[in-house]
C-alpha cells in the first residue's frame, strides 16, 4: 500500500515537472507555423544553449541516481520526488518571471495539441510506472525535463489529420460565402514586403466611396481568410481587399483558387521566406501567380521599382498598370518626396497629371504602397479628391513605420518582420531625422542562407543614417557586427544586449526627448539569441 502511495506521488510529481517544458516546446512549435520541419531546424539552432541550460539539471539527476545505488526502491522513489517537486518549483518561478515578446496563443488548435500532449506523456509515464524496474525511476524524472520536446513530433502527426479536416470544413463553409456575394470586386494583394501596408492604404482610399471589407491585422493564410468571410463578410460590401501571404510553393496558387480575386497587386519580390521558398527564382514564380491566374479581363499592378517584378514575362493578356518612385517608365510615380516629424509630402505623376498629395506615413516603401492604392482606385474610377482626401486621412500602420511617443520619447517603430529593402529605406527615413538618431534592432531572420550576407549589409547600411546602435541578441546580430566594423562606424556607440527589456532600460536613461529610436524588427522569442 505505500509502495503505490508513492509510485502515485511520483506520478503526480512528475507530471508537475513538465508543465513548464510542455509550454515552452508548444510556444516554440506555435511560433514556427506548427511546421515540423521549422521545429526541426530551431532545435538545431537552439540545440547548444538548450544543451547548456540542460546540464545542471542533467549532472544533479545523474549524480543523485549513482549516490542511490544502494538504497531501496521507496528510498529511490521519495528522493525523486522530492528532485521532481524541487524541479517543478524552479521552472514555475522561472516561468512567473519570464517576459515573452510574443506568449502562447490558447487557441482551440493549441487546445487539442494540449489534450494528445498530456495523453501522450501520461501513457508513457503510466507505462514505465506499471512495468517498474529502478531505472524506470530516472527514466520518468528525465522524461519530465526532455519529454515534451520529443512528444512535439507524436502529437504533431496525430493531430494533423484532424487540422486538416477542421481546416477543410471552415474553407468550404467560407468558399460558399463568398459566392453569395457574385457582384463583389475582389482585390488580392501579394509580395514579400509591403501586403499589410498595401492593403491598409488600399482600404483608407476605397473606402471612402465604397462598402469595402480588408482582411484585419495579417490575416493572410487560408485560415485566416476563412475567419475574415465568416466573421465579417456583410451583404452590403462591394469590395473585399485580400492580403495574400506566401512562404511555400503553391501558397499564392491556392488562395488564388480560394478567393478569385478580379484585381491583382504585386507589391515586392525579395529574399524573404528563402529558407521555405528553395530559392529566389521560387519566390518570383509564386508571387506573379497573382497576376498570371488572373482573369483576361481583370487587372494587375504592378511595382516597377522592384527587377524581379519589372523583369518577369508575364503569360497573360490581362491589362496591367506600373508604379514607383526610382523607375522613370512607371504609369504612377511619385515625386518631390519629402519627410517630416508630421509625414510625407510628395507629387503624383500621371501622364500628364500632377497631383500633391500628403500623408502622415513616412518612407519610400509607403509612398509606394500609397501609389498602388491610386493606381486601383483610378481604375475604380475614383475622382483626385476622393484619393488625396483618404491618402491624407490614412492612419499609420502599426509597427510599420509608425510614429509613436514612447515615455517622452521619439520612436519610428518598424518592428514588424524586417526585411532587407524595408530596412534600408527606415534607415533613409532615420538618416533625415534631428537631434541623435538611436536604432534597437535584433537582425533579420527567415532569409536562408544568405541571411548573415544580408545582416552583414544591413550593419554597413547603418554608417551616416544612426548615431547610436542597440543590438538585440548576441549570437544573432554577429553579422550585423562585423558589418558595422567594416563599415568605419564608431563602435563605441555600439552596444549589445541580451533582450528588448534591456535595451528599452538603456534608452530610458541615455536617450533625450529630442533624440529619434528606430526600432527595426520584433522577433519572437524562439529566434531571440
Amino acid at each position: 500500500m505505500i509502495e503505490t502511495v508513492t509510485k502515485l506521488l511520483y506520478f503526480l510529481a512528475v507530471i508537475l515537472a513538465a508543465l513548464v517544458p510542455a509550454k515552452h516546446a508548444l510556444h516554440m512549435f506555435q511560433q514556427n507555423r506548427y511546421e515540423l520541419g521549422r521545429y526541426v531546424s530551431w532545435i538545431e539552432e537552439n540545440l547548444e544553449g538548450g544543451a547548456r541550460r540542460a546540464l545542471i539539471p542533467t549532472l544533479v539527476i545523474v549524480a543523485v541516481a549513482f549516490s542511490c545505488m544502494k538504497l531501496s526502491t521507496e528510498a529511490v522513489l521519495i528522493v525523486c520526488i522530492l528532485i521532481a517537486a524541487a524541479l517543478a518549483i524552479v521552472l514555475f518561478r522561472r516561468e512567473k518571471q519570464q517576459q515573452y515578446i510574443k506568449p502562447l496563443v490558447y487557441t482551440d488548435r493549441v487546445k487539442r495539441q494540449i489534450a494528445v500532449l498530456v495523453i501522450l506523456y501520461a501513457m508513457i509515464q503510466i507505462i514505465l510506472l506499471v512495468r517498474y524496474r529502478r531505472l524506470n525511476t530516472w527514466l520518468m524524472l528525465a522524461m519530465s525535463y526532455f519529454g515534451p520536446w520529443l512528444l512535439i513530433f507524436p502529437m504533431a502527426l496525430i493531430t494533423s489529420p484532424i487540422e486538416n479536416a477542421v481546416k477543410k470544413w471552415y474553407i468550404n463553409d467560407a468558399k460558399k460565402k463568398l459566392a453569395e456575394h457574385d457582384t463583389m470586386i475582389r482585390i488580392g494583394i501579394t509580395g514579400s514586403y509591403g501586403k499589410t501596408s498595401t492593403k491598409n492604404a488600399m482600404q483608407a482610399v476605397l473606402s471612402e466611396q465604397f462598402c469595402s471589407l480588408m482582411t484585419p491585422a495579417s490575416y493572410n493564410t487560408p485560415m485566416g481568410i476563412t475567419r475574415t468571410i465568416r466573421e465579417y463578410l456583410k451583404p452590403i460590401d462591394q469590395i473585399f481587399i485580400c492580403e495574400m501571404g506566401a512562404d511555400h510553393v503553391g501558397d499564392i496558387t491556392e488562395l488564388m483558387n480560394f478567393v478569385h480575386p478580379t484585381i491583382g497587386v504585386v507589391t515586392s519580390i525579395g529574399p524573404q521566406h528563402l529558407a521555405t521558398f528553395g530559392s529566389q527564382e521560387n519566390i518570383i514564380h509564386e508571387k506573379m501567380q497573382m497576376i498570371e491566374m488572373l482573369p483576361e479581363d481583370g487587372f494587375g499592378v504592378l511595382n516597377y521599382d522592384c527587377d524581379f517584378i519589372r523583369n518577369y514575362c508575364i503569360h497573360n493578356s490581362v491589362k496591367t498598370v506600373s508604379y514607383g518612385i526610382d523607375n522613370q517608365d512607371a504609369d504612377y510615380r511619385a515625386e518631390n518626396i519629402r519627410y517630416s516629424e508630421n509625414g510625407t509630402s510628395f507629387t503624383l505623376v500621371h501622364g500628364e497629371e500632377r497631383v500633391p498629395f500628403e500623408t502622415k506615413l513616412l518612407g519610400k516603401l509607403n509612398i509606394l504602397n500609397i501609389l498602388s492604392a491610386i493606381a486601383v482606385s483610378r481604375y475604380l474610377q475614383v475622382s483626385w479628391p476622393v484619393i488625396q482626401k483618404g491618402v491624407k486621412s490614412m492612419k499609420q500602420v502599426e509597427h510599420r513605420l509608425e510614429q509613436k511617443i514612447i515615455n517622452g520619447r521619439h520612436f519610428i517603430d518598424d518592428a514588424f518582420n524586417s526585411n532587407p529593402s524595408g530596412s534600408h529605406m527606415a534607415l533613409e527615413v532615420l538618416s533625415g531625422m534631428p537631434s541623435k538618431r538611436w536604432i534597437v534592432t535584433p537582425g533579420m531572420i527567415d532569409l536562408g542562407p544568405k541571411q548573415n550576407e544580408y545582416n552583414h549589409a544591413f550593419g554597413a547600411q547603418m554608417k551616416d543614417c544612426a548615431d547610436r546602435v542597440i543590438l538585440v541578441g548576441e549570437t544573432q546580430t554577429k553579422p550585423i557586427y562585423e558589418g558595422l566594423k567594416e563599415s568605419g562606424f564608431d563602435m563605441d556607440q555600439v552596444l549589445v544586449m541580451h533582450t528588448v527589456k534591456e535595451a528599452f532600460a538603456y534608452l530610458w536613461q541615455n536617450a533625450a526627448a529630442e533624440d529619434t529610436i528606430l526600432l527595426e524588427n520584433d522577433l519572437p522569442d524562439a529566434f531571440n539569441h
